[in-house]
């Protein structure tokens, strides 16, 4: 299959996670593959939502807490707590969810622009809201999970430089 013909079948699918109540969807051409929670290594001084990283098949992965990235309340992770593998901006990452439900296909004309909030908000992790059946899917926008300094800092292979910079901004 061309590169063409596979962003055309991907083109409006949707992988559907859940956290707490709410139902998520991010863009199937962002996810590499799922996997089960497997332990994960603690880098120092990380932000709270980059919870450490994975070895899986050799490379070594940070994985980030979505629940955590959405400021909301830590939860224990349980059997269905997952790690969807994504690229985004050409690095992998893992994103820790409470589980995986389905795929999605979601034609553009059922996505709804975000209501309009504040900049420092969850939203602004927000593509769109897709209509579905009987409800209704927070897309998220995966280039916008990671800011700047941790695409800088994730792109150079160093998490330390990350911290360091991350706290120098905290004035620490």
């Amino acid at each position: 299959m061309s590169l063409i013909q596979e962003q055309e079948t991907q083109k409006g699918k949707y992988l559907i996670f859940s956290l707490e109540e709410e139902e998520y969807g991010i863009e199937i051409k962002y996810v590499t593959e799922i996997i089960r929670i497997q332990p994960i290594t603690q880098v120092p001084e990380l932000p709270e939502h980059v919870k450490g990283v994975i070895n899986l098949r050799g490379k070594i992965i940070p994985v980030m807490d979505i629940r955590m990235r959405f400021k909301k309340e830590p939860r224990a992770y349980d059997k269905r707590t997952c790690i969807i593998v994504v690229d985004i901006q050409d690095i992998s990452l893992g994103l820790i969810v409470e589980g995986v439900d389905e795929v999605v296909k979601i034609p553009e004309g059922d996505i709804a622009l975000p209501p309009q909030a504040d900049k420092n908000s969850q939203h602004k992790y927000v593509k769109g809201i897709g209509k579905t059946g009987s409800g209704v899917k927070i897309l998220l926008d995966a280039d916008r999970l990671l800011d700047e300094q941790e695409v800088e800092a994730l792109e150079g292979g160093s998490l330390d430089e990350y911290a360091d910079s991350s706290l120098a901004g905290r004035g620490l």
